[in-house]
C-alpha cells in the first residue's frame, strides 16, 4: 500500500474534521466523532504503524488538530479528544516499535515515523499553541483538589505528556545544520514555552505539595528542555568574562598557533625550496622489503613518514561485535536569549524546587512507584543542577537533598546493576552502557561538590564535607568502585567519553583521599573479605570451648535451682525423648536422646533439658543411663552437667551415610562464601599498589592515544596516574610495553610536542629508565612484547627464578622412589603394625606427606581404595590379651585399688593401650572386682561450673553401659 495515498475510510474520517480557510478553521458537525474514530484507528494499527504514517503524510496534526485546539478551546469535549489524539500521534518512535528495528523494511518505517515526528515538532514551535496549553493547565491547577474531577486530572497528565513527547523528538542532522548561537527548532520550541509562561507552571508543579503526583513527569520534561545544554555554558551566559578566563583562552589559542607553526616548519624542512618535476627514488636503509634488500621508496620525501607496508592492502573488516563503541554526545551553543532564560530557570529551580522534587523522585524510585529506567532522569538532574550550582555562586543548602551517603549508595548500587546488565543483556548493551555513564557522571559530580565544600570559608560546611568524606573513604564499596570500573572497562561496550570521565573521576578521588590521609596520623577503614571455605558434605558441629561450657552451665544450674527443680505441665507432657517415626528402634535411640538433652543445655533451656532427662529415664530405666528412679534433684543436676561436658557422637546425614555405604569417598566439596567485615588501618601507598595492574594501565593508554584531542586536564590525569605507578611505586617496568613506547615515540615526534610538556617529560623519564635497565638485562627488548603484572615486573628487576624454584607443585615420583615404596609396603604389609603408612613415611628417601603416599599407592595399584589405609586410633585393633598383659593389668590394679581413680591410673600406665570398656570387661572377667561400680571414680564436690573432662565412653561406663565404638579418621 502506498503510504502517500491514504486509505479511503481514513481519508473520509479526516475530511469530516473540518477545513482551514485562511487563518480560520471551520469544523464540521461530526468533528468530535471523527477525532474519536482516528483514536480508534490508531488503536488497531499494524506493526508497520500504517495509520500513524498515513496521518503524518496527510499532515493532519499541522492542518487540523493544532488549529482546532487554538481556535475552539471552549469546546471542552473536542479539546480533550484532540489532546488525547495528539499525545498518541507524538509518542516516540521507540515506544511504537519497542526498539530500533534490525530488519531493513521495519527500519524504513521507523525512520519514516521519526521524520513525521520532526515535522510535528516544527509545527509546535508556535507561541499560540503553548499559550493555549499553559492557560488550560493554569485553569485546571486553580481548582482545589476536592473540586477536580477525574477528567481534569487526566487532562493535566495528557498536557504534560504532550509537552514531553514534543520535546523528546530528536533533531534532524540533515535538515538542521545550525552553527553555534543560532536558533534551532528545539530552541524555538523552548522560547515558545518560555513566552507562554509554561515554564513557571512547571516550577509550580515541582514545588507544590498538593501536586507531587506529577513529579516524574516534571523531571522528565525539565531534562528534555536542557538536553543540548551544558552547565558551564549556562553559567557564563550573559556575563562578562573574567580576566582569568580571557587569559586561559589566550593561552589555548597561543598553543594552537604554536602547533600550527611547528607543523609548517616540519613540512618546510622535508622539501627543498626548488620544485622538482621528478620525485626521485630513495633507499630506506634498515627497512627490509619482501626480499633481503632494503625498501625502495618512489615518492617524495615529504610522504616518507606516512609510509607503511600496509599501504595498498585491503583493509581488514572489523566485526561489528569487536568495533569500538561510538560517542553519542553532541553539544552546541543555543541562541543567547534561550540560554539566558534557561539560566534564570535553573536559578529559580535550585532555590525553590530542587530539594523537594528530588526527594519525591527518590522516594518513588525506592518504593518502585516509577516506570522502568526513570532513575536515569534522577541521575541527570543530580549531575546537571549540582554542576550548575558549583559554577553559580556555590550554595550547598540548595542541593542538600542529594548531598548524603544515601545518594552515594544509590548511585553505586545502580552502577553495579548496570554493569551486570551489560554482561547479561548483550543485545541492549549500548543502552545499559549509556545509563552506566550517566551514573558515573552523577558520582563524579557528588565528589566535585564535596571537593568544593572543602574550599568553603564556612567552618560548618567544611565540617560537613569531612563527615561525608570519612564515610566515603571508610566504606570499601565507595573506595574501590573506580578500581573495579577500570579493570572491567571494555572499549567495545563503553565509549571514549565514558573512559575520559572515569579517568578524571579516579584522579579526583585519589587526590581527595591523599589529602584526607595527610591530615591524619591514621585512618581506620572497613575491610571486607570473602571467605571461601571448603566444606565437606558431612555436617560437623563446631565444638564449644571449655569457658563457654562453664558459663552455660552456671546459667542453667542457677535457673534450675531457682525453680526448685519444678517443671510446668506443658513441659512434662510435651517431652518426648525418642522419635517414633524413625526407622531406628527405640532402644537404640538413647544416644540421640543424650544429644537432644545436650543441645537443650547448650541453648540454655534448663527446664526443657530436665524434662527430657526425666522422660528418657522413664523410657530407658535399665542401666541407670539417665539416673535411677529414686534419684535426688542434686544428682540430676550432676547428671546434666556430665551430659553437657561429654563429647557425644552426632548423627551423620542420610545422604552422606548412603555415599559411605556405596564406597564413594567424600572428596567432593562445596564452596561456602561468607563476607568477613573487619576494620584495618588504611595505607594510601598500599591502595595505589592495587592500580599496578595491566588491566588498569590499558584503559589509560587507550585514552592517551587521543592525546591531541584530549583536554589538558584529561592528559594531566593520565600522566598523574602513570607517574604514581612509575615514580611513587617505582614500577616503571609496568610500562615497558611496545605499544606504549610507540605512543611515546609519537608524542616525542609531534611537531607541537611543547604543547604536551607534561607528557613529554614523563615519556623521556620512562624511556631513559628502560635503556638503563636494558643495559643490565639482555631480555629487556623481548619483554617489550608482553603486558606485565607485578610478579613479572619483580622478576625482571630482581632476577628471574630458576625453573621450578619458588613453586609449590607436588614433586613427581621417580621410578626409584616408586620401587622403594612398593618394596617397603610389601615388607610391612603383613607385619601386624597398626598403621602401615605411618611406618613407611620415615623410611622413604624423599620427604612426602601422608596424603601424597596414600594417593600414589592407590594409583600404583598397591591398594584398592584410600579406605584400606585409613589411620586408626591406637588400641582399636588389639583384641587378644597376652599373659604378660594380664599380669601387668593385675599389678596395676593392686597398686591403685585404693586410689580415687583406679581406672584412670591404669589407663595412663598400661603399655598396650585399649579402650576403657575393654579394660573394665577384662578386670571383671579376671575376678579382680565383682561389680563395675567398684571402678568408678570416687567423686568429690567440685567447684560449680568446673568441667569433669569425661568422654562419652566414661559416661556409659558410669551408668553401666558397656559399648564399643568404631573410630574412623
Amino acid at each position: 500500500m502506498d503510504l502517500y495515498m491514504m486509505n479511503c475510510e481514513l481519508l473520509a474520517t479526516c475530511s469530516a474534521l473540518g477545513f482551514l480557510e485562511g487563518d480560520v478553521y471551520h469544523k464540521e458537525p461530526d468533528c468530535l466523532e471523527s477525532v474519536k474514530d482516528l483514536i480508534r484507528y490508531l488503536r488497531h494499527e499494524d506493526d508497520t504503524r500504517d495509520i500513524r504514517q498515513q496521518l503524518g503524510a496527510g499532515q493532519i496534526l499541522q492542518n487540523d488538530l493544532l488549529p482546532i485546539i487554538t481556535q475552539h478551546t471552549q469546546d471542552k469535549p473536542l479539546f480533550d479528544a484532540c489532546i488525547r489524539l495528539m499525545v498518541n500521534l507524538t509518542q516516540p518512535a521507540l515506544l511504537c516499535f519497542g526498539k530500533v528495528p534490525d530488519d531493513p523494511a521495519f527500519r524504513h518505517h521507523f525512520l519514516q515515523v521519526t521524520s513525521y515526528l520532526q515535522a510535528y515538532k516544527e509545527a509546535f514551535a508556535d507561541e499560540k499553541i503553548f499559550t493555549v496549553l499553559s492557560e488550560t493547565l493554569y485553569n485546571l491547577l486553580q481548582l482545589d483538589w476536592e473540586q477536580r474531577a477525574e477528567e481534569d486530572n487526566l487532562l493535566i497528565e495528557r498536557i504534560l505528556l504532550l509537552v514531553r513527547n514534543v520535546l523528546h523528538v530528536p533533531a534532524d542532522p540533515y535538515e538542521e545544520k545550525n552553527v553555534d548561537d543560532d536558533a534551532s527548532i528545539h530552541d524555538k520550541l523552548l522560547w515558545a514555552v518560555h513566552m507562554s509562561g509554561l515554564d513557571d507552571l512547571l516550577k509550580f508543579l515541582a514545588c507544590a505539595q498538593s501536586e507531587q503526583q506529577w513529579s516524574f513527569h516534571i523531571l522528565e520534561i525539565i531534562s528534555l528542555m536542557f538536553r543540548d545544554q551544558t552547565p558551564e555554558l549556562l553559567v557564563s551566559a550573559g556575563q562578562t568574562r573574567s580576566a582569568q578566563e580571557k587569559q586561559k583562552d589566550m593561552q589555548e589559542l597561543e598553543l594552537l598557533r604554536q602547533k600550527e607553526l611547528a607543523e609548517k616548519r616540519s613540512r618546510t624542512l622535508l622539501r627543498g625550496t626548488r620544485h622538482s618535476r621528478f620525485r626521485g627514488s630513495y633507499v630506506i636503509q634498515g627497512l627490509k622489503s619482501v626480499g633481503e634488500k632494503d625498501v625502495i621508496f618512489h615518492q617524495g620525501l615529504h610522504n616518507y613518514k606516512n609510509y607503511s607496508h600496509d599501504a595498498g592492502k585491503a583493509v581488514r573488516r572489523v566485526p561489528k561485535r569487536k568495533q569500538m563503541a561510538q560517542d553519542s554526545e553532541s553539544r552546541r551553543r543555543s541562541a543567547l536569549n534561550v540560554r539566558l532564560f534557561l539560566r534564570e530557570f535553573c536559578i529559580d529551580f535550585l532555590e525553590n524546587c530542587y530539594n523537594r522534587l528530588m526527594y519525591l523522585v527518590k522516594e518513588g524510585l525506592i518504593r518502585e512507584r516509577a516506570q522502568q529506567h526513570d532513575e536515569t532522569y534522577y541521575l541527570w538532574a543530580l549531575t546537571f543542577f549540582m554542576a550548575f550550582n558549583r559554577g553559580q555562586n556555590f550554595r550547598p543548602d540548595v542541593v542538600s537533598e542529594t548531598m548524603s551517603i544515601r545518594t552515594f549508595h544509590f548511585i553505586e548500587k545502580n552502577i553495579t546493576n548496570y554493569y551486570e546488565m551489560i554482561l547479561t543483556d548483550r543485545n541492549d548493551a549500548t543502552s545499559w552502557s549509556r545509563r552506566m555513564h550517566l551514573a558515573l557522571k552523577a558520582y563524579q559530580e557528588l565528589l566535585l561538590t564535596v571537593n568544593e565544600m572543602d574550599r568553603s570559608k564556612d567552618e560548618n560546611i567544611r565540617h560537613s564535607s569531612n563527615v561525608i568524606k570519612s564515610n566515603i573513604f571508610y566504606l570499601m564499596e565507595f573506595r574501590e568502585i573506580f578500581l573495579t570500573l577500570l579493570r572491567k572497562f571494555d572499549e567495545r561496550m563503553q565509549p571514549r567519553s565514558f573512559l575520559r570521565d572515569l579517568v578524571e573521576s579516579t584522579h579526583l578521588f585519589l587526590r581527595m583521599l591523599e589529602r584526607f590521609c595527610k591530615g591524619r596520623n591514621s585512618l581506620v577503614v572497613q575491610k571486607k573479605r570473602v571467605k571461601r571455605r571448603k566444606h565437606s558434605k558431612k555436617s560437623h558441629q563446631t565444638e564449644a570451648t571449655a569457658e563457654d561450657l562453664e558459663q552455660t552451665w552456671q546459667i542453667v544450674s542457677e535457673e534450675l535451682r531457682s525453680s526448685a527443680f519444678q517443671l510446668s505441665e506443658s513441659l512434662t507432657e510435651g517431652a518426648v525423648p525418642f522419635d517414633a517415626a524413625s526407622e531406628t528402634p527405640v532402644n537404640e535411640q538413647r544416644t540421640e536422646a543424650l544429644v537432644r538433652i545436650q543441645d537443650c543445655i547448650m541453648s540454655r533451656s534448663g527446664p526443657e533439658a530436665l524434662s527430657l532427662l526425666r522422660a528418657a529415664r522413664a523410657v530407658w530405666p535399665e542401666g541407670d543411663t539417665f539416673g535411677s528412679v529414686e534419684v535426688e534433684p542434686e544428682e540430676e543436676l550432676e547428671l546434666l552437667k556430665q551430659i553437657l561436658f561429654t563429647k557425644l557422637p552426632r548423627s551423620v546425614p542420610l545422604d552422606s551415610a548412603l555415599e559411605e555405604e556405596d564406597g564413594v569417598e567424600l572428596e567432593e566439596e562445596e564452596e561456602l562464601e561468607s563476607v568477613a567485615v573487619s576494620e584495618t588501618e588504611f595505607n594510601f601507598i598500599d591502595f595505589i599498589k592495587r592500580f599496578a595492574s595491566p588491566q588498569v594501565v590499558r584503559p589509560y593508554i587507550i585514552l592517551l592515544r587521543s592525546y591531541s584531542q584530549n583536554s589538558s586536564h584529561t592528559n594531566h590525569c593520565i600522566a598523574r596516574m602513570l607517574h604514581r605507578l612509575a615514580v611513587d611505586l617505582k614500577m616503571e617496568a609496568l610500562l615497558y610495553q611496545l605499544s606504549i613506547f610507540s605512543l611515546f615515540n609519537k608524542i616525542l615526534g609531534d611537531p607541537a610536542a611543547s604543547t604536551y610538556q607534561e607528557l613529554v617529560t614523563f615519556a623521556k623519564y620512562v624511556l631513559n629508565r628502560f635503556f638503563v635497565f636494558a643495559a643490565k638485562n639482555n631480555k629487556a627488548f623481548v619483554e617489550l612484547l608482553f603486558w606485565k603484572n607485578v610478579g613479572a615486573v619483580r622478576e625482571m628487576t630482581e632476577g628471574y627464578n630458576k625453573e621450578g624454584e619458588g613453586t609449590k607443585k607436588k614433586g613427581k615420583w621417580t621410578p626409584e622412589e616408586e620401587e622403594q615404596l612398593q618394596r617397603l609396603y610389601e615388607e610391612y604389609r603383613d607385619s601386624g603394625v597398626p598403621d602401615v603408612v605411618e611406618t613407611l613415611l620415615p623410611l622413604l628417601s624423599s620427604s612426602r606427606t601422608r596424603r601424597e603416599v596414600v594417593s600414589h599407592m592407590v594409583s600404583m595399584g598397591l591398594v584398592d581404595s584410600v579406605k584400606d589405609l585409613k589411620k586408626e586410633k591406637k588400641g582399636t585393633r588389639i583384641v587378644l590379651w597376652t599373659e604378660e598383659q594380664e599380669q601387668e593389668l593385675q599389678i596395676l590394679f593392686e597398686e591403685f585399688r585404693d586410689s580415687d581413680d583406679v581406672l584412670g591410673n591404669i589407663l595412663k600406665r598400661i603399655t598396650a593401650k585399649r579402650s576403657r570398656a575393654r579394660i573394665v570387661d577384662k578386670i571383671l572377667s579376671m575376678g579382680l572386682v565383682s561389680d563395675r561400680r567398684d571402678l568408678y571414680k570416687k567423686r568429690q564436690r567440685s567447684a560449680p561450673g568446673k568441667s569433669t573432662g569425661m568422654t562419652e565412653e566414661e559416661f556409659f561406663d558410669m551408668t553401666g553401659e558397656s559399648q564399643e565404638k568404631d573410630m574412623d579418621v
